[in-house]
This record gives C-alpha cells, sequence and structure tokens, in this order.
C-alpha cells in the first residue's frame, strides 16, 4: 500500500467530506425501475389527440412490466431500460358515442431508437368500427411515441442528479451520452469550445419578436424555463440554471449562456441572452411574456440587440430548440401560427 500522500489520487479521500467513489472511479449503479414506472404511467396518462371525428385520449396505463437502471463507472453513465406497457384508450365521437380500445408497445428498450417503437394500436372487440382506431392509429401513437422519448430525456437527465460526483479538485465531470448533437443550424455552429470573437466595433442589431402556443398553464410554462431538470430534458443535455433575479444559465453545452435579469412568476422572464460565438460580452435581450388564454399559454418572445446577420439563425434555433422541443418533450403541443 502506497504511503500517505504518494498513493493513486483515484483513492485520495481527505479532500471530500462524504469520502465517497473520488473521482468517479469506482462502479455505482441506481435503480431507476419504480420511478420509471411512475413516470410512464404520468407521462402517457391524459394524452389526447382529436379531429372532425371526435376524441381520443389515454385513461389507464394498465401494466408496465419492466426494469430500469444506471451505471457511473470513471464518471460515464450507462443507461439500460426494458420496458412492456399496455394502456387503454377511449374514443368520443362528435355524436357522443364511445369507444374503447388498447395500446401496446413491447419494445421499449435502450437497444431501440423512438423511431423503432412497437406501438401497436386496436379497438376492443365488442365494439363497432369507428374512425377514431385511425386517428389513434396515427396521431395518438405518434404522441405516444413523443411522451415515451420524453422518459428516455428525464431518465438521462432528472433522475440521474448527484451520480456524477465533484473529482477532487471540485468540478463535476459530464457525460457524453446526455449530450445533445450540434449540427450546423443549432445554437452554435462552431461548437462550445469556440473562442469568442472580439471585433473591437459596434455591431448592427435588429429587434425583431415571436408567438407561440402552448397547451398547459402559464405556471407550468413559466416553470420549463426556469427549472434545471426541465430545461435539460427539453434540451436533452446538462444545464446549468439558477431561476432567479441575476441568476446565471447555460445550455446546449455552453452553447446558449446569459442571466436572468427580470422574473414576474407565471407571467413574464425577462433576459440576457448569447451565443457563444458572438462578438465578446455582446447580449440580446430577451423578455418573454405569457398570456393565459383558457385551455392554452400565448407566448410573446421579443428579442433586441441579435447581431443582424444572426437574426434567421436565431428565430430558427428558438422555433427548433426551445418551442418545437418543449412541445415534444413534455406534451404541450399546439398548432402553429
Amino acid at each position: 500500500m502506497a504511503k500517505w500522500g504518494e498513493g493513486d489520487p483515484r483513492w485520495i479521500v481527505e479532500e471530500r467530506a462524504d469520502a465517497t467513489n473520488v473521482n468517479n472511479w469506482h462502479w455505482t449503479e441506481r435503480d431507476a425501475t419504480s420511478w420509471s414506472s411512475d413516470k410512464l404511467k404520468s407521462l402517457l396518462l391524459g394524452l389526447r389527440v382529436e379531429n372532425a371525428d371526435g376524441s381520443c385520449e389515454v385513461t389507464e396505463v394498465s401494466k408496465a412490466e419492466g426494469e430500469a437502471s444506471i451505471n457511473n463507472r470513471k464518471g460515464k453513465l450507462i443507461f439500460f431500460y426494458e420496458w412492456n406497457l399496455k394502456a387503454t384508450w377511449i374514443g368520443e365521437s362528435k355524436a357522443g358515442v364511445k369507444y374503447t380500445g388498447t395500446i401496446e408497445v413491447p419494445n421499449l428498450s435502450d437497444e431501440n431508437d423512438m423511431e423503432d417503437l412497437d406501438i401497436s394500436v386496436s379497438l376492443n372487440k365488442d365494439e363497432p368500427e369507428t374512425p377514431l382506431t385511425n386517428l389513434m392509429k396515427k396521431n395518438g401513437a405518434e404522441k405516444i411515441r413523443e411522451a415515451l422519448g420524453s422518459y428516455v430525456g428525464f431518465l438521462k437527465t432528472e433522475f440521474t442528479q448527484g451520480m456524477i460526483l465533484p473529482t477532487a479538485n471540485g468540478v463535476t465531470q459530464s457525460t457524453s451520452q446526455s449530450k445533445a448533437t450540434v449540427d450546423n443550424t443549432r445554437i452554435s455552429s462552431s461548437g462550445s469550445t469556440a473562442a469568442p470573437v472580439n471585433t473591437g466595433v459596434k455591431i448592427p442589431t435588429c429587434k425583431f419578436s415571436m408567438r407561440e402556443k402552448f397547451l398547459t398553464s402559464p405556471a407550468d410554462l413559466y416553470r420549463v424555463f426556469l427549472n434545471q431538470e426541465m430545461t435539460s430534458a427539453f434540451t436533452h443535455a446538462p444545464a446549468v440554471v439558477d431561476g432567479e433575479k441575476g441568476g446565471k444559465f447555460r445550455l446546449l453545452d455552453g452553447n446558449v449562456f446569459g442571466e436572468f435579469t427580470e422574473l414576474i412568476p407565471d407571467e413574464k422572464i425577462v433576459m440576457k441572452w448569447r451565443y457563444n460565438n458572438w462578438p465578446c460580452e455582446h447580449y440580446a435581450t430577451i423578455a418573454m411574456s405569457l398570456w393565459d388564454r383558457s385551455s392554452e399559454t400565448e407566448l410573446k418572445v421579443e428579442c433586441r440587440g441579435v447581431p443582424e446577420n444572426e437574426e434567421e439563425r436565431t428565430r430558427e434555433g428558438w422555433k427548433r430548440y426551445y418551442f418545437e422541443a418543449i412541445k415534444q418533450t413534455f406534451g404541450f403541443g399546439a398548432r402553429l401560427y
């Protein structure tokens, strides 16, 4: 055994108060089965689709058989999950006639992509034929696929809190499995390691606004932007969010960051916001206003101080990586306009 002060630093524990798993070297495992069962049920129950023929809703999750776990080895998270799901849906025609059917998903697994899921939708044998079956097979199955994708996102963000411990120097290691892929249209085309551009001159800027509707309450939508776990879920990557006035945020592998400058609960969020590769120290001002529209929340986003040559990319980034991602992750989908 090495002398004190001369040993392998992976075994030195005096710098950690809990003296456990220094530098994340040891293999640790966390059982996510019970949590996953509850999360899957909460995401599926109440899913609803409708068209001119009527509406359909998932009313019961009768079977959620399987298991899930997360392993940490050398700061690397390995996810395992395998589920067999069965649920009940009820459809109601415009004339008020009700129908009952079943949904089966036998292969929700870490080995299968969401596109490869087998989602079987059927009408109970004693029910007469109805166009609502096709509604559920098409639109309903897509909603279910989105909900199950949200489960995987939550598993990799919400449930993993605390699994990657600070190393001896106090830095928390990140995991490559949870990182989102950054493409040329994403928030930063050059990656988070690119050096900021310092032009040393005043740059021309622009202002614009966007509106979007979400099928949720202002309180729930407000929380999505200020809760670290929820932000990690819809960005599909680790996030740092201090949801208070003056609090900092850093999203999408560091490609977006800023500070909250004004917060009115459930009504307004104002922040300094920038892409990583904008000119050094240049921030746009983003003001988000939330209005309660009965069963929907209308969100208005006003952007000021955006570099002129970044307007289109900023618009598309917000639509794709905020609006669409939030709807898909949390089931807040509404008609775009």
